[in-house]
């Protein structure tokens, strides 16, 4: 069963979140809107893939879009902020529904550089054509009436942006909930050294700003997912930085964590996918899509 939350807006110039839990993959996915226009944007959506039979499915993403129309919202951004290693994104599902423009960090183009020579697929990802939207650190746009900041934060991956929407912000793989810590850097092009500057750029946010995670899979101590917390609690309990951790101890601590990691089990499938919008690789003659999957490469 799907887990909805809704963070409700704080005063005047302040977001609204609503909160999807995708039991699947542990992603939480977003509709963040300004209450005072219903302008809004989803973030980092999910489509279903099943990788032991490479079934994709759109549950999850169509939950978001009935929300959307219950809600009476009107989408005008569908943004990710990574090409994620552990779903599919549904980014070119939903702009075939709603119009909207799709975006992402300007730099997924060297992303899609190292995952060329990992496929050997020189000629795969355009992703200027596939996103609309490439956006560079402290570019900003607007929902409704509302400011968005990007802040790249690299280490997760070395393109990964945060969206400030006003008075929360979107970290997706920096930070996870204060009692589990951060998020692994050990993907190609990732780095817990550039991990732990990106989460001190965060905590730089005013001690309230709510923040929203990408991940959540529980704890021994609580069987509930959660994703909000603010710059406050971060600072002051976050399991693996909290407290003034400083940078050495976190990146041996970190690079010790992900020693110990298996590779997410739909990583080489999705990020095919994933590099170009979440769109499937063009069809062959039989009329079917196909993945290539690298053997021994990790």
């Amino acid at each position: 069963m799907t887990v909805i939350r809704t963070s409700p807006a704080q005063g005047d110039v302040s977001a609204e979140v609503t909160g999807f839990y995708e039991p699947d993959t542990g992603s939480i996915q977003y509709v963040v809107s300004d209450p005072e226009t219903k302008k809004a944007a989803l973030i980092d959506v999910v489509m279903g893939f099943d990788h032991r039979s490479a079934k994709i499915d759109s549950a999850a993403a169509q939950e978001i879009l009935d929300h959307v129309k219950t809600e009476g919202l009107e989408v005008e951004w569908i943004l990710d902020t990574h090409p994620h290693a552990d779903h599919l994104m549904a980014s070119s599902w939903l702009k075939e529904r709603l119009g909207a423009p799709n975006a992402i960090g300007s730099k997924v183009a060297e992303i899609a550089e190292l995952w060329r020579e990992i496929y050997h697929m020189p000629d795969a990802f355009d992703v200027e054509r596939d996103f609309d939207r490439l956006f560079a650190d402290g570019d900003r746009f607007r929902i409704g009436g509302l400011d968005v900041r990007v802040m790249l934060s690299p280490g997760h991956t070395l393109g990964s942006i945060t969206y400030v929407v006003a008075d929360v912000a979107f970290v997706h793989d920096t930070f996870m909930q204060p009692d589990v810590g951060t998020s692994r850097a050990d993907f190609p092009g990732g780095d817990a050294g550039m991990l732990y500057d990106s989460l001190q750029q965060i905590l730089e946010l005013p001690d309230e700003t709510r923040l929203f995670i990408g991940h959540d899979y529980g704890t021994e101590q609580r069987d509930q997912p959660e994703w909000e917390s603010t710059v406050k609690a971060q600072g002051e309990h976050n399991k693996h930085i909290g407290g003034g951790v400083g940078r050495a101890a976190y990146v041996a601590r970190r690079t010790a964590r992900d020693k110990t990691l298996a590779l997410p089990n739909r990583m080489l499938h999705v990020l095919q996918m994933n590099l170009r919008a979440g769109r499937s690789p063009v069809p062959e003659a039989d009329g079917h899509s196909y993945l290539k999957i690298p053997l021994n490469r990790f």
